[in-house]
């Protein structure tokens, strides 16, 4: 890997194979933009399949499509609230007669309150009499814009009488607005991004072109990687909105870092050589290898997701793969190319010169360098004290399984939640759908035994038969419990129910099988998985970086440090980040999303940091005592990884702006755990770990000798 990688970059790195390379580039990405689609052509809003069809809410699921399938499709709630003191009744059943009656697109079913007796009709209704709600059907697989095409024929009904206000929530609803809410989020997103970079790398090297040269790197593979993910939509695989948005942070964060790691060495080579080719040929030669595994950690970072059952994790993996594959063959053809073309003048108004200082020794990192591998052990005791505090917080995270909690305040199907949520009883807001499933029949008597079994459970509210097939084998109940059905202690009494479901049918004497469907029962499945994905994950990409660090590093001691110290770093990010968010952003509950999506990050690219600052120590070593190969290491790298440290933070700190709590505080703890592994990890406490290393490997040595 080494000659071939050697004998790529020497190729670009010449005048005619810059030339070239740039051309190739420039070909290819005009013929992507031609033929394939964008990503955004093909993208979603949530994945269809979240969970393995051998989840129980799926196999419970199936079920009731078997079963039961006139009763399916995409259910939404009108929620009303009047602007009066109370609700007029008969006015409220004039505009829902007037709905049931109209033939609206893609409809399948509205409940007929009108035609209901007034003791149902009341439990439509709140107790304070200020609002109520309306369920319809709309047909399956329906599309956002369709189901707009629907509403747009609902709300002038509404609107038609003054003092009722509508909002529409359920999946129908939740579906519209978040299309509408990604597609106004991706360009804010996107400028934000591109804004902050460019004012970072302004600000850093004060070089209007160091500052553009990457970032046209980064937006010239963008538009490449994004043709490529089209294709890959084109071919049937769905594409989620919250995955191509982590997608683009992710690819300008690893291709500005990597501009930066080039342009430094590049920097570096030209106060040494006059030729610029030579100059970038020596640069790529010692930076060939470091950037071609740090990108085979974070591609095996990406391809571990395919491990994963959740099917949000398993979106990520295709996706990110085919980013991280266009920017690791950037980073080695593209970038430098890019560099050479302009040579010297990349660094206006500071142009490098053969003879000018490599290191300066007054220089910050210079300083830090020699303080850390002349006193270690007070180094190291001081950050490994404060990461292990901050990792202590994890302990006390809890978590958060409303994924419409998520969501701004203000958005319409959020609004009429929250109404729900405040003027209904809790579990109304998702009731739980249980099947019983029988050889035989199953009497009225027994169904009423079975609803009151349930019914006795904890936290139970009402059990009720609400569905059967016509030799009665097949029963329907809709059961609701009294809390909020997305709340940890009504998934843990579901959970229990379903662990204890065998026992209720032998109480009552029949022969079956429960099935449990509906939002707690994917709850149950969400954490279940979750939790196992995350072991999962854990496990397979720490052997797979580890073993990849001990081919770098060619020993299992060194590989061992830079492994165990960005593990606890995803701990103190984890811990502090989350701490922090209710300060900040008064966010007590994090998405048990987080951690996974934190964990896959932060490992893969806080490991970046230590690899190139190992692979410069391992340089230096050759030339230097272990001190001084530390020092000159953290001297040499310092400047260049924690520019690329606070720009990689500010550039996942930018999802903030978006509107999906799992986002920003996603992004708020990535951002926080990268500024952990460039000044403590990378400038700290790895080279202080470094010469300890080495002074006990050199005491054994003594001690074997003698």
């Amino acid at each position: 890997m080494h000659t071939f990688l050697r004998s790529v970059t020497d190729l670009v790195t010449t005048k005619k194979g810059a030339w070239i390379t740039l051309a190739i580039w420039i070909v290819v990405a005009a013929i992507l933009s031609i033929t394939a689609p964008s990503s955004k052509d093909y993208s979603v809003n949530n994945v269809t399949t979240l969970y393995p069809e051998t989840s129980p809410s799926e196999i419970a699921q199936q079920k009731i499509d078997q079963h039961f399938k006139e009763d399916e499709g995409m259910p939404a709630i009108l929620v009303f609230k009047t602007k009066e003191s109370h609700l007029n009744l008969d006015e409220l059943l004039e505009v829902t007669e007037e709905i049931f009656n109209t033939e609206i697109p893609y409809v399948k079913s509205v409940i007929p309150l009108h035609l209901m007796p007034p003791e149902a009709t009341a439990s439509f209704i709140s107790e304070d009499n200020q609002a109520a709600f309306l369920p319809i059907l709309f047909e399956e697989d329906m599309t956002s814009k369709e189901i707009n095409v629907g509403l747009d024929e609902i709300y002038p009904i509404v609107h038609a009488n003054p003092t009722l206000q509508m909002f529409v929530t359920g999946p129908a609803g939740i579906a519209v607005d978040a299309t509408e809410l990604f597609s106004r989020a991706d360009l804010v997103l996107l400028f934000s991004t591109i804004g902050i970079i460019l004012v970072l790398l302004i600000f850093t090297y004060r070089s209007p072109l160091l500052a553009l040269i990457p970032l046209f790197a980064a937006i010239f593979v963008y538009a490449v990687a994004d043709r490529l993910l089209g294709l890959l939509g084109l071919s049937g695989i769905e594409l989620a909105s919250q995955s191509l948005s982590i997608m683009m942070i992710l690819l300008f964060a690893v291709v500005i870092d990597y501009s930066l790691f080039i342009f430094s060495r590049f920097r570096e080579e030209l106060r040494k050589y006059e030729d610029k080719y030579e100059a970038m040929r020596l640069s790529m030669r010692e930076l060939g290898i470091p950037i071609f595994y740090s990108g085979s950690t974070i591609l095996l970072a990406m391809l571990v997701l395919f491990a994963a059952n959740f099917g949000d994790y398993k979106n990520f993996a295709p996706i990110f793969s085919i980013a991280v594959l266009v920017v690791m063959l950037s980073s080695i053809t593209l970038i430098p190319t890019l560099f050479t073309l302009f040579g010297r003048r990349s660094f206006w108004p500071k142009i490098p010169r053969v003879g000018d200082e490599v290191i300066r020794t007054s220089s910050l990192w210079s300083k830090v360098g020699r303080t850390v591998s002349t006193r270690p052990i007070l180094s190291v005791v001081l950050i490994l004290g404060f990461l292990l505090i901050t990792s202590s917080n994890i302990f006390t995270i809890t978590y958060e399984y409303n994924t419409m909690k998520s969501f701004p305040d203000d958005m319409p199907s959020r609004i009429g939640y929250d109404i729900l949520e405040d003027k209904f009883s809790k579990g109304t807001l998702a009731p739980t759908t249980v099947i019983l499933e029988s050889n035989e029949q199953v009497t009225e008597e027994k169904q009423q035994e079975i609803a009151s079994l349930l019914n006795d459970q904890e936290i139970v509210h009402s059990v009720r038969v609400s569905n059967r097939t016509e030799d009665d084998q097949i029963i329907q109940f809709d059961l609701t419990f009294k809390e909020d059905p997305y709340d940890v202690q009504t998934i843990d009494a579901l959970e229990n129910m379903m662990k204890e479901g065998n026992e209720f049918l032998a109480k009552a004497e029949v022969k079956g099988e429960f099935y449990f469907a509906g939002e707690t029962a994917a709850s149950v499945d969400n954490r279940n998985v979750n939790n196992r994905d995350l072991i999962v994950i854990v496990i397979a990409e720490t052997i797979l970086i580890f073993t990849m660090l001990i081919f770098l590093t060619r020993s299992v001691s060194i590989s061992t440090l830079m492994m165990g110290t960005i593990l606890l770093s995803f701990l103190a990010a984890l811990g502090l980040g989350t701490f922090l968010s209710g300060y900040i952003f008064d966010v007590h509950s994090i998405s048990n999303r987080v951690p996974v999506y934190a964990f896959v990050f932060l490992v893969a690219l806080g490991i970046d940091y230590n690899i190139f600052l190992v692979s410069r120590f391992l340089e230096e070593k050759k030339h230097h005592p272990v001190k001084d190969a530390v020092a000159r290491a953290v001297a040499h790298t310092g400047g260049v990884i924690s520019s690329a440290g606070i720009i990689l933070a500010a550039t996942f700190a930018v999802l903030i702006t978006q509107p999906v709590e799992v986002l920003y505080i996603f992004g708020f703890i990535v951002a926080i755990g990268i500024l952990m592994d460039t000044f403590l990890i990378r400038g700290i406490l790895l080279p202080g770990l470094l010469v300890l290393l080495e002074k006990n490997e050199h005491i054994r040595l003594i001690k074997r000798n003698k």
